[in-house]
């Protein structure tokens, strides 16, 4: 079975604009259609989940809210973020929802370990947080979220990561839907600020997590 895997720099793009060419994507892809993985930017967006909550966004101003199909409640993507979307056929993979989850995941903690930033996942909360001193205390912060969809066993949607972006936007939304909860940043941790650079990374690491699957699947749901 053809496992070729394309991964494209797409630049930035108009959210409306990827969120269409996924579905389309998705709906035209056969068996035997090689998976994706698309590396982009968006345009200042707010984007709302399928059961997202409109008291979640606080005080949008002038950043459009676009509804969408993906897990989760409200994010925002603007210029300086990573944005990743992997168009996968799950079940030629052998990978379950949960355990896409988990590989984005990993593949995001697996990049910033690279920068010396130590990362971690939460089970009740999906996505990618630090706990560093921040304006001299302690603090829990987030720079890596995951929603996704998946159609006839394929996925589409993503993750997305804070490269080096103006963070002040998520203080109009709860993000993920969760008040108060704060955001931060790969150039803030002495990361590097260029996104191309951060892309190349979290490639290397991704196409290495997908070949690993390749060889000893899981169990699809």
């Amino acid at each position: 079975m053809d496992r070729e895997l394309i991964v494209r720099f797409l630049g930035r793009v108009a959210y409306a604009s990827s969120y269409t060419a996924m579905r389309e994507f998705t709906e035209a892809r056969t068996p035997q259609t090689p998976d994706e993985l698309w590396f982009l930017e968006h345009p200042p967006v707010f984007t709302q989940g399928q059961a997202g909550k409109a008291e979640h966004v606080l005080a949008p101003g002038d950043i459009p809210v676009v509804s969408s199909n993906r897990g989760g409640q409200v994010t925002y993507h603007g210029p300086g973020q990573l944005v990743m979307y992997p168009l996968l056929d799950l079940h030629r993979r052998g990978i379950g929802i949960r355990g896409l989850v988990s590989l984005l995941e990993n593949a995001m903690i697996a990049t910033l370990a690279r920068y010396g930033i130590h990362a971690f996942a939460r089970t009740d909360a999906p996505g990618v947080y630090v706990e560093r001193s921040f304006d001299g205390r302690t603090d829990t912060r987030k720079l890596g979220s995951v929603g996704l969809r998946v159609s006839r066993g394929c996925s589409y949607h993503g993750l997305s990561l804070n490269v080096a972006m103006d963070l002040e936007p998520f203080s109009r939304i709860n993000p993920c839907g969760y008040a108060g909860l704060r955001m931060t940043q790969i150039s803030e941790l002495g990361g590097p600020a260029d996104v191309g650079e951060v892309a190349r990374d979290l490639e290397t690491v991704l196409v290495d997590a997908l070949r690993t699957t390749e060889a000893t699947p899981q169990s699809a749901p």
